[in-house]
């Protein structure tokens, strides 16, 4: 059974380095591959895992449109069909497989730009497709989203195990987190538990804060420190993979994961 972790949260609040933290737990600590999916158009998970990405889910979807555009102005009728008579389904199975970019027991999918004008919906259907089939090959999916939650059914029809609405250590963070949860009350997958971790955290929880997040209807999973250290990978580029083990940071987080695995 693939187990999937989905990680949702305003911008800015640190989704991608907790993503990138989980990777590197379940890499080092479980057996099975992982497949790493950047559901965000800025797309740089890719650099926290220390890979090269060299196109996304988006530019396929955009060439893939201007194919058919070109077909059916050419006076094709292959509405259904692509270059050298491939189905819709075959070409964008082939080239998502293709963009993969691969790490030491985890793979990367990049979902990319979001859509332009036109309709999408055939195409965003097969590449839903698409990304489920190549999911059950893996033993975890980690999925990094946008800012909300609105677009998750949108990438996949699967079940998520352990949804983490990650926020700053405010209180317009938390009422933002408890927004965006409540979101999973109104989509069409089924999402089995949803956690509360709180990011940048220095020193002890404000009592305040605290009981805010005791109203809410989601359990509290725990919180990550603040660390310098952080902030001189971001600026030498280095992956935030390197961490070492005995990083607060990513003790944190594996902390996290040993509760609910």
């Amino acid at each position: 059974m693939t187990i999937t972790i989905a990680l949702a949260g305003k911008g800015g609040v640190g989704k991608t380095t907790i993503t990138g933290m989980i990777i590197k737990y379940l890499v080092q600590n479980q057996s099975g591959s992982v497949l790493a999916i950047d559901a965000d158009p800025s797309s740089n998970l890719n650099m926290v895992l220390g890979l090269e990405l060299e196109w996304t889910v988006g530019d396929i979807r955009e060439d893939l449109l201007d194919q058919v555009k070109e077909s059916l102005l050419a006076g094709g009728a292959a509405m259904g069909t692509v270059s050298g008579g491939m189905t819709k389904r075959d070409y964008l199975d082939y080239q998502v497989r293709s963009s993969l970019a691969e790490g030491q027991q985890f793979d990367l999918i990049a979902m990319g730009r979001s859509e332009g004008q036109g309709c999408y919906c055939a195409v965003n259907h097969n590449l839903r497709q698409v990304v489920d089939s190549l999911s059950r090959s893996y033993r975890y999916v980690v999925i990094d989203n946008e800012a909300g939650m609105e677009h998750l059914s949108r990438r996949t029809t699967r079940d998520v195990q352990h949804l983490l609405v990650v926020s700053d250590p405010t209180l317009r963070g938390i009422v933002a987190a408890r927004r965006i949860a409540d979101f999973r009350k109104e989509m069409d997958i089924h999402i089995e538990n949803t956690y509360l971790v709180v990011n940048r955290l220095q020193g002890e929880m404000p009592a305040a804060l605290l009981q805010h997040i005791e109203n809410l209807d989601f359990p509290f999973l725990g919180s990550v420190p603040a660390d310098q250290n952080l902030a001189e990978y971001e600026f030498t580029g280095q992956p935030l993979v390197d961490l070492g083990d005995d990083s607060p940071v990513y003790q944190a987080v594996a902390e996290m994961l040993q509760k609910i695995l």
